[in-house]
């Protein structure tokens, strides 16, 4: 475990936390208005390898060899040119800070970090660390790298879980969840169903990677959610006919992918990022990354069926609660967190995956996005 302190003092400005893996969407801006809750579990921190923060440069201003150097393979919109490495944290997890009031102009319903860090150092006045809580963006608070630096508190690290004792401990991510407003009326704050947005930013990097993988082929992937989540977009996306690349769901505790799979769906590990690979990696060529709770869900769904009750009724009366509400629309990707990905893929330098790019805006008028 560690804690961070302040560059400049040393004062502790952390509880005592455990590295794991970066969200996938640590960087989404969800709807308009949506109260989103926090990104990070209490106790942990992640580390973001990307520069982040101001300044920022128009992405029409990089030249093409500098984007490459920094892994862009297609155009974007604006680059930062930031310090890399900035360590995000639950809000609950901070220590020794105080907010800067004259740093949270431009927000909404809360900071949104627009004017930069807002927090200093209690001890010393240092600016250390950016908080964000407005309205659809997740609730987190991250630290400036150039302004900390970590401390370990304990003896050697811990090696990482090994894959069956990560899938024993972890929990699957339902796929619809009910989104927080702001000022829902004299009751307080209301809420509405939608599909996760978790889902909506792993959808989007999966769906970049499985475009990647087609070569410009049609794809098909498994049915029932998987289909709901993917096979929508890959249609309208990739040209019809011709022989197809299929994908399918492989990870830990499953059996081996059929020797006609292409693409394979795989799980990403929570602490270290990295994504599960088959005994045999020449099995299928292209992997496909999902955050394990999505994938857990999409290999071993949970069906809204009726479940005992607990005390009070005899047995075997069951309970006859009503379904939770589903969203009124298909499923759609998150287009920032697609075409972020995208444009970090190789292969977003052939001709075919450059034009779907380009139609972002009328694939999300489809409502693909």
């Amino acid at each position: 475990m560690f804690v961070f302190v302040c560059a400049r003092c040393d004062a502790e400005l952390t509880a005592p936390l455990t590295e794991v893996a970066l969200p996938v969407h640590a960087h989404q801006i969800y709807g308009n208005g949506a109260q989103l809750p926090v990104l990070m579990e209490a106790g942990t921190f992640a580390v973001d390898p990307e520069p982040s923060g101001p300044p920022w440069r128009m992405g029409d201003e990089v030249d093409p060899g500098e984007a490459a150097a920094r892994g862009l393979y297609a155009p974007v919109l604006s680059l930062s040119m930031g310090a890399p490495g900035a360590v995000v944290i639950a809000p609950g997890d901070v220590r020794g800070t105080r907010l800067v009031p004259e740093r949270s102009g431009g927000a909404c319903c809360g900071l949104d970090g627009r004017d930069g860090p807002n927090a200093a150092c209690l001890a010393c006045g240092l600016p250390v660390a950016t908080r964000l809580d407005d309205c659809s963006l997740w609730q987190a608070v991250w630290l400036v790298p150039t302004a900390v630096r970590r401390v370990r508190v304990d003896g050697a690290a811990d090696a990482p879980l090994a894959w069956d004792d990560v899938v024993r401990a972890a929990n699957s991510t339902p796929p619809m969840e009910p989104i927080g407003t702001w000022g829902g009326g004299r009751y307080g704050t209301g809420h509405y169903w939608a599909w996760s947005p978790q889902w909506q930013a792993a959808a989007g990097k999966a769906l970049a990677h499985l475009l990647a993988a087609s070569a410009g082929r049609p794809v098909t992937v498994p049915g029932g959610l998987t289909a709901d989540v993917f096979q929508r977009a890959l249609d309208v996306m990739l040209p019809a006919g011709g022989p197809s690349r299929r994908a399918v769901l492989a990870g830990p505790g499953r059996p081996a992918p059929d020797a006609g799979a292409d693409i394979l769906l795989v799980p990403t590990h929570p602490q270290t990022g990295l994504t599960w690979t088959p005994p045999d990696p020449t099995a299928a060529p292209h992997l496909v990354p999902l955050p394990l709770g999505i994938w857990l869900w999409l290999t071993s769904p949970r069906p809204n069926l009726p479940i005992p009750a607990s005390g009070g009724l005899p047995g075997g009366l069951l309970r006859d609660d009503p379904l939770p509400p589903r969203p009124n629309c298909l499923f759609h990707a998150d287009p920032r967190t697609f075409q972020d990905t995208v444009a970090r893929l190789p292969a977003a330098r052939g001709r075919w995956l450059h034009e779907i790019l380009q139609k972002l805006p009328e694939y999300t008028s489809r409502g693909l996005f």
